[in-house]
């Protein structure tokens, strides 16, 4: 029986099976992301979807859709669906559809009459390139296919309008053609394993919408060009793979490479291996460098969500050698940083005051997983120089004080996590001492301590030293009796309860005596707790939103003061097991049910960035999101070592 499998019932119905999308990636930074219907509702969305250095950096819509027509006896069905002005669908392939499964690749079964196809879609790794294999499962006559290309060529923060400038120019290749719409863009390679026919008959769809863009107040009508269509006969049994690149293929091949590259993907028959098979689609090798992607379709390399969704995303799934490949390229760019080069091509946010310690707690996440001895022979003296960096008050945002804390500027620009804008303003303003800073700046002093303990046993005594004053000021400035102040800046402490003190349970190192933790935990679950994760802030507070939705602005405004987030089930649920231990086991378990749900509601097969407050929980935000599923991963593996 098939863990992730959508029937006709749900297909046909447009309200239930439009809103659940599809992401496949090849591990360098492509992707192909859509609905499960193949119609786009997003400018995110495409059948190929690259990214294009020479450009500008972003990802680009190379080829937006690929419709397919059946045709037999003169007769066309035409299995495409787009969405146009008022509502109107055409040309309603989805009622062809009859099952849409996602076990190991996305594969569709369409009947029409007495034909059953199937389609199924993959991603080479590492290469600029989507294959799409059809089989004809049933025929009683001859049958031919037709397949239409729809164009877009455009960055995916923009959208295509039909113009004069497009190049209608093409070549043939082998069994296929090459186009390129626009100078500055490569060629797009369309080719099919046996001889297909190309029919030039140019033309531009004009304005096919995208609902999710309609629904957040963005532009979002589109014309695509068409440059024709291919047609290829297909005997009753026979495969035949289409194959959309930047580089053109030996088609002969193309049956060859489909099935061998099959073959390396992993099986989404539980819930772990789906949350495995989600976790490497993060991975980004360039060059001989790897990265983690923080989310798609539009998130890069981002600093603090690296270190925080490494651990799950490799360590997790027993990738060790991801790790290290991943690290090791951080490693390199964190020590630029810390000489004063510019980084920020090479992975974003850097800067951020927070970054650099959860360095710390990623480097501890390594040497559970390893040994002690092995992180320290290769990420000691990196993490020994992040500390000294601090120490030294060469850091831009984090100064150290008397009293043994940080703290940092977050009126200007956001300092934490929580950095939505607004009129170039933080919206969320958390200044002074804050306290997941502290609570991490006092779990990467005692690391760094337990680094130093044999090279230079002076030097580890006086971190031990400073973080013993840290810990006493850490109680004396954030613990109000209950739970903790979410920051304190001179006369004000702010009582808002969010999320952000959970941390100072769940590090390794807590600053807070065991009664003070469980009075922690207590309040963020009365306070916090859904079955999809924690909220940004609680409902009772008068700046809650429950919902994350309508304009760019609203949501910005939302984005940390209500919305839930799913990787906050980390160290929420670390926390509560490091204080019921066995005890909390069957609560936990019981959490991830909530979170397994998810996988075939939102975008099938992995986790959205964040939910609604409130219920029903909508899934919102990037459609897979590394911090989600990495989190997901840890407790998992969490619950394992339980289980032993």
């Amino acid at each position: 029986m098939s863990y992730l499998k959508f029937d006709k019932t749900l297909l046909i119905n447009l309200e239930k099976s439009l809103p659940k999308e599809i992401l496949r990636t090849n591990r360098s930074g492509a992707y192909h992301c859509s609905t499960i219907l193949g119609c786009n509702t997003r400018k995110y969305h495409g059948l190929l979807v690259v990214p294009l250095e020479n450009l500008d950096k972003n990802n680009h819509v190379l080829l937006s859709s690929l419709d397919e027509t059946v045709i037999q006896h003169g007769a066309e069905f035409n299995l495409g669906l787009h969405k146009y002005a008022n509502d109107y669908y055409s040309p309603r392939g989805h009622k062809y559809l009859r099952e849409y499964i996602c076990d190991t690749i996305p594969t569709s079964i369409y009947r029409v009459g007495g034909v059953v196809l199937s389609k199924e879609i993959l991603f080479k790794f590492h290469e600029n390139r989507v294959l799409i294999r059809y089989t004809l499962k049933e025929a009683h006559s001859p049958t031919t296919l037709r397949f239409k290309p729809f164009l877009a060529f455009r960055s995916v923060r923009m959208l295509s309008v039909e113009n004069p400038v497009a190049s209608r120019y093409y070549d043939k290749v082998d069994n296929g053609i090459s186009t390129c719409m626009y100078s500055g863009y490569p060629n797009l390679y369309m080719q099919f394993s046996k001889k297909a026919e190309f029919v030039y008959q140019p033309d531009w769809y004009r304005g096919i919408e995208y609902s999710k863009e309609q629904e957040r107040g963005n532009a979002f009508k589109e014309d695509l060009y068409v440059p024709g269509y291919f047609e290829v006969p297909i005997k009753k049994g026979e495969s035949i793979v289409f194959s959309a690149g930047i580089s053109e293929v030996d088609s002969s091949e193309l049956l060859n490479v489909f099935a061998e590259e099959l073959e390396k993907k992993v099986p989404r028959s539980n819930f772990y291996n789906t949350m495995k098979n989600a976790a490497q689609q993060f991975y980004n090798k360039k060059g001989d460098k790897f990265y983690l992607l923080a989310g798609y379709p539009w998130f890069k390399c981002r600093a603090r969500d690296l270190f925080i969704a490494l651990p799950g995303t490799t360590l997790a799934i027993d990738e060790p050698s991801y790790f290290e490949k991943i690290m090791d390229t951080a490693e390199g760019v964190v020590r630029s940083y810390l000489n004063g080069e510019n980084v920020e091509d090479e992975i974003q946010e850097m800067y951020a005051p927070d970054a650099m310690l959860w360095m710390a707690w990623t480097l501890q996440q390594y040497a559970q997983y390893t040994s002690t001895k092995q992180m320290i022979q290769k990420y000691g003296d990196i993490q020994e120089e992040v500390t000294r960096y601090i120490l030294d008050g060469k850091h831009w945002n984090l100064h150290l004080e008397e009293n043994g804390l940080l703290t940092v500027n977050g009126h200007d620009q956001a300092a934490t996590w929580m950095n939505a804008v607004v009129d170039g303003r933080p919206v969320t303003q958390r200044s002074g001492y804050v306290v997941e800073i502290n609570a991490l700046w006092y779990n990467t002093l005692l690391f760094t301590a337990e680094i130093l303990a044999k090279k230079d046993p002076v030097k580890a005594q006086e971190l031990q030293v400073l973080a013993e004053k840290t810990q006493k000021s850490f109680v004396e400035t954030f613990w109000n009796g209950r739970y903790l102040y979410d920051f304190v800046e001179g006369d004000f402490s702010d009582i808002a309860i969010r999320p952000n003190q959970i941390f100072a349970v769940s590090l390794p190192y807590s600053p807070l005596d065991k009664a003070q933790q469980k009075s922690v935990l207590d309040k963020v679950t009365k306070e916090l707790y859904t079955p999809k994760g924690l909220r940004s802030l609680t409902p009772q507070n008068s700046g809650y939103h429950g919902r994350y939705d309508s304009n760019e602005r609203e949501r910005n405004y939302a984005y940390h003061n209500g919305p839930v987030w799913p990787w906050l089930f980390g160290p929420y649920l670390e926390a509560y097991l490091k204080i019921y231990k066995n005890s909390g086991l069957s609560f936990v378990e019981r959490s991830m049910i909530g979170m397994e749900e998810e996988v075939s509601h939102h975008c099938v097969g992995t986790i959205s960035e964040l939910f609604d407050g409130n219920p029903p929980f909508q899934g919102r935000g990037a459609v897979s999101f590394a911090m989600s599923v990495a989190e997901i991963l840890r407790v998992m593996q969490i619950v394992k070592k339980y289980n032993l």
